[in-house]
């Protein structure tokens, strides 16, 4: 309480007025978290469907290629793990293409699961299979090629706000974090 100064004025406490300024730079920063969230998150929506195709056009690609080589391995009456194995015994050269067609085997097998995963989901689904946006190379090509932009789709408006209020409550709770040991201080009368 502001006590009686000498010309009826009323005194003013400098740490309240410091603890003032600093409730509402925690306010903005706060605030600023939240924006910053709200328009992080509200791009899912539009770079997880960039995601989906350039995964669709991936897995398009690697089918073609595990197709080939089956047909080549059909061609000489060996099976698909057979032809990899005589593969490998074909010299230096033989053994890398058989650990790299193998390796093209496996991802084309799981990039095919992420695919019919995201296939049929929407965009709140697909928030919820983020497990299935594993591959670099994808995520990072459509990266690449996105553009940021304001979403007026009501899946965009969700992400954004989620992402505010989750922007709102991390800086709310880091600088919680922080002040805990000052509000200590403080009722102690340190």
């Amino acid at each position: 309480m502001p006590r009686l100064a000498g010309r009826g004025e009323f005194a003013v406490d400098p740490w309240d007025r410091v603890a003032q300024v600093r409730g509402m730079i925690v306010r903005t920063l706060t605030l600023a978290g939240g924006l910053a969230g709200a328009a992080g998150l509200s791009q899912f929506p539009e770079f997880s469907q960039q995601y989906a195709q350039r995964l669709a056009g991936a897995v398009d690609e690697l089918g073609r290629v595990v197709a080939e080589f089956d047909a080549d391995a059909s061609a000489v009456g060996a099976s698909r793990e057979e032809a990899l194995v005589q593969l490998a015994q074909g010299g230096a050269i033989g053994a890398e293409r058989a650990e790299t067609m193998a390796a093209t085997i496996t991802r084309h097998a799981r990039l095919s699961a992420d695919l019919e995963a995201l296939k049929t989901a929407g965009p709140f689904t697909r928030a919820s299979q983020a497990t299935r946006f594993t591959d670099t190379d994808i995520a990072a090509r459509a990266w690449a090629d996105y553009k940021p932009a304001v979403p007026f789709t009501f899946e965009g408006a969700v992400f954004a706000g989620v992402g505010f209020f989750g922007g709102l409550f991390a800086l709310w709770l880091l600088f919680s974090v922080i002040a805990f040991p000052f509000r200590l201080m403080r009722r102690q009368g340190v």
